[in-house]
């Protein structure tokens, strides 16, 4: 089975490891995963990411729940959605994330409309 969309991989192992309250996940290891870790890694949503052969990600709960409610893939391999620095809209009112992908990296809507520049929406969180 040839694997078309590694990163909506990632979100699905993270969400389906949440569901099962697992302590952390094992996905392959990219340079494009690390950077969007690190981006959820610093808006407090997983605990931590560990990169030996492959990607540990450790799952962040509070009080028993998963930190993320939903992760949700929005860019995809047949449709790429791109959006200017104008049009980045805030998700649930500023309570969640959007992902982007810029000339600048991988970053947070927030910072994106801060620097003033648009990209590639990746996924939203919350």
């Amino acid at each position: 089975m040839s694997m078309q969309d590694s990163i909506s991989d990632m979100f699905t192992k993270i969400r389906n490891g949440q569901f099962s309250r697992k302590v952390y996940v094992i996905v392959k290891f990219s340079n494009f995963k690390k950077s969007i870790l690190k981006v959820l890694k610093k808006e407090g949503y997983i605990s931590n990411y560990i990169i030996e052969n492959n990607i540990k990600i450790f799952l962040k709960y509070f009080n028993g729940k998963p930190v993320i409610e939903n992760i949700k893939k929005i860019s995809k391999p047949s449709l790429r959605i791109y959006k200017n620095k104008k049009n980045i809209q805030k998700v649930i009112s500023g309570l969640g994330i959007s992902i982007i992908s810029t000339s600048r990296g991988v970053i947070t809507d927030f910072d994106a409309r801060k620097l003033g520049i648009g990209g590639e929406i990746l996924c939203t969180v919350y």
